[in-house]
């Protein structure tokens, strides 16, 4: 009986694997450039953990279990709950501002379809410990920076920037309750995701004043942070959101990022925990689901039993990147593949077994060495040597028994040297 993989998971063959931790090695590299450091935490944390972020409704879209001790865990949906419970556990001891990042496997069980899957790796960077808007730009520009390494042009990618908390002082003023903003929110977080008509439906259920949702509307048609500084009046609350917002753009600016941001109010991000800015990365077609996304999120510390200390941070997944790197005709360029420095081959079958010893005496002194399982003649194994690509080939020969020296023949220019084998290997650990 053959056994297919779970539906929503990906086998990661050989060259799968390569696109794959070239992916997560860009990642890092850009993370470790911009000044962020590594954590980790457990695959599985306690349940609650994710009810108090997420509340009760988290429960159906993630993995959980009961131990043989009857407590309830959840295999991670994500790790930010993770990141706050051990900054919490060590508050007092960890410099500000905290700037970590972490390449966590994830799991939710979530229906399968184009750019969700079952299971995914995410890149997650957190800056915690300061409220200024340099802190909020620094993560966009991070989320462009790895972008852009990888080959997309502002003709590609658009980061949308907007704030929750101008939206807040915006839907406010219009004279929205404050008791329901947080349900309005996941309202208007589907606007990208509806027809205009299917959308303005939702949206008059919970918004049944038409001059009320006319304004809602509006708001989130604008293209520019300076067409709400037109319409917001005297209302110093919804100006001191906008002259944030403006703080973040100008260092976007300053930093080279730019062209590739602009504001949108329409991004509103559906979790209740963000407090001040947030982004999504989309493709310019706007034909897949968000790169990335993240913002503000300065209580969620403190939901978490901490003191209440500012964060910002965003998570970047690697399904719908990888679509987007493979219609742009980029994926196969992330692809790391680690060249074959040396293949070593014997011209006689008596030189068998100091093939064996000459591949691990190079391996041993740290460079990659390989020689082929079949015991036939030289011709073969060279082929085999061109086959898995090898730098150059050690022929151990005639003259390995006569002078103890081996002829190293470059496959790229065909050039072949005698060395000696004493000399050779001295030359390796050197």
């Amino acid at each position: 009986m053959k056994i297919p993989p779970v539906k929503g998971t990906r086998d990661f063959y050989p060259a799968q694997m390569a696109r794959r931790n070239g992916i997560i090695d860009g990642w890092k590299k850009v993370s470790i450039r911009n000044g962020f450091e590594e954590y980790d935490g457990p695959i599985f944390e306690y349940l609650t953990m994710y009810q108090i972020k997420s509340g009760q409704e988290i429960v159906e879209q993630l993995f959980s279990l009961q131990d043989r001790g009857g407590r309830e865990l959840a295999i991670r949906p994500e790790i930010t709950p993770t990141l706050a419970r051990m900054v919490n556990q060590t508050i007092n001891s960890l410099p500000r501002p905290i700037k970590w990042f972490a390449v966590p496997r994830l799991c939710r069980a979530e229906r399968p379809q184009k750019g969700r899957l079952r299971e995914f790796f995410q890149w997650n960077i957190d800056i915690i410990g300061e409220n200024l808007g340099q802190a909020d730009a620094e993560v966009i520009f991070t989320a462009l920076d790895y972008l852009r390494m990888v080959g997309l042009t502002s003709k590609d990618i658009q980061a949308k920037i907007s704030s929750r908390k101008l939206l807040a002082a915006v839907l406010t003023d219009i004279g929205i309750p404050p008791e329901k903003l947080d349900s309005l929110y996941a309202v208007l977080d589907k606007k990208a995701k509806l027809p205009a008509e299917a959308f303005e439906a939702v949206l008059a259920e919970q918004v049944p004043d038409r001059n009320q949702a006319k304004k809602v509307l509006d708001f989130m048609a604008l293209d520019a942070i300076g067409q709400v500084r037109e319409v917001a009046g005297t209302n110093e609350t919804i100006m001191d959101a906008v002259r944030d917002v403006e703080k973040i753009f100008a260092m976007l600016e300053w930093m080279g990022v730019g062209e590739y941001c602009r504001f949108d109010p329409s991004v509103v991000r559906g979790l209740a925990y963000y407090t001040g800015m947030v982004f999504e990365v989309h493709d310019i077609a706007g034909e897949l689901r968000a790169i990335c996304g993240g913002g503000r999120y300065d209580n969620l510390l403190r939901d978490f039993g901490g003191p209440p200390i500012p964060a910002t941070g965003m998570g970047m997944g690697d399904v719908v990147l990888e679509i987007l790197l493979q219609e742009r005709g980029l994926l196969e360029k992330q692809a790391i593949k680690p060249p074959l420095e040396y293949f070593v081959t014997f011209a006689e079958q008596l030189l068998g077994s100091d093939m064996y010893r000459l591949a691990a005496a190079i391996r041993s002194r740290g460079h990659s060495a390989n020689f082929s399982y079949r015991q036939g003649g030289l011709s073969k194994q060279l082929k085999d040597a061109t086959a898995q690509g090898a730098r150059k080939c050690i022929i151990i020969g005639q003259e390995y028994v006569e002078r103890r020296q081996l002829v190293i023949k470059d496959m790229a220019t065909g050039v072949q040297e005698s060395i000696d084998v004493e000399q050779f290997l001295s030359r390796l650990s050197s």
